[in-house]
Parts: C-alpha cells; structure tokens; sequence
C-alpha cells in the first residue's frame, strides 16, 4: 500500500524560534506556529475563530536562517512532515509528542519588520534550501524519489 506524509502549514510564530546544536554539530531549531481556523458551532450555528499552535522543527543552514530571520508574530509557510515522538517518564507513565520536521521554510512579509522588499526577498530565497536532518531513520539526504508508487 502507498503512503504520504506531506504537511503544508502557514501561520505566524507564537515566539522567536529556539536555535541549539546536537553533539555533533547540527543546527536544530525549534517553532512555534499557530494557525487559525474557522469553523461553525452547531449550537449556536454563529462562526468561531480558534487557533491551532504547531511545533516544528527545522535542521541545518535553515535552522540558522530561521535563528537569524525570524520573530515572534512573523508569518512562515512550512513544507514537512508530521513525526512522532515516543517517550517513558520516570514515574513510568508514556509520553507522546506529534510535531511537524520541516523540509522547507518560506519567510512570509510582514508588516512593520523595517526589512526592504529586497531584503525579505532575499530572506525567502535563503530560506529555500533543503533540509538536510540529523535523524536516525530517515534519508538525510533531501533528496525525494523519483518514482511514484500511484
């Protein structure tokens, strides 16, 4: 059977993203994006605002560019997919985390930034690159099959 993970968000950083570095030297940067939604109560039937908040990792030069670039309130289109984390507590208890690994990140404009339109432009040109992960079963490589199974 053919599978898909692909996930496509566009919103706005909840804070400045979180740049640290793995033992070996990778760039990891940690977002948080919040994404509106509407939707129509059936009770009430008037239309409701609410937000969903994303957390995304990114890996590599664009971690850096996303460190460098971004802020809190900025808009981002990210292109990646949902992972899943699995952990035990000390008491014993199993824990789970679904986070998006970013494949892409595009700088959205933003008002008020005091940036030039060549300067974002340039930011979003950067912020282009593939993303190259360090993680264990996965094809770091960036590079996307040529076939597809459907």
């Amino acid at each position: 059977m053919a599978s898909a993970n692909l996930v496509v968000i566009m919103g706005n950083l909840t804070r400045d993203p979180e740049l640290r570095y793995t033992p070996s030297g990778s760039a990891v940067a940690t977002l948080q994006v919040a994404v509106n939604r509407r939707y129509k109560d059936k009770n009430s039937g008037q239309w409701v605002e609410a937000a969903d908040f994303i957390p995304v990792t990114v890996w590599g030069n664009q971690a850096e560019n996303c460190d460098k670039y971004l802020s809190k309130g900025r808009g981002v289109h990210i292109e990646g997919r949902i992972s899943q984390s699995r952990w035990e507590t000390p008491e014993g208890d199993t824990r789970s985390k679904l986070e998006v690994v970013a494949r892409t990140v595009q700088f959205l404009p933003s008002g008020g930034s005091g940036q030039s339109g060549k300067e974002e432009q340039d930011n979003d040109i950067r912020s282009h690159e593939p993303v190259k992960e360090d993680t264990a079963g996965f094809d770091a490589s960036g590079e996307e099959d040529e076939e597809i199974p459907f």
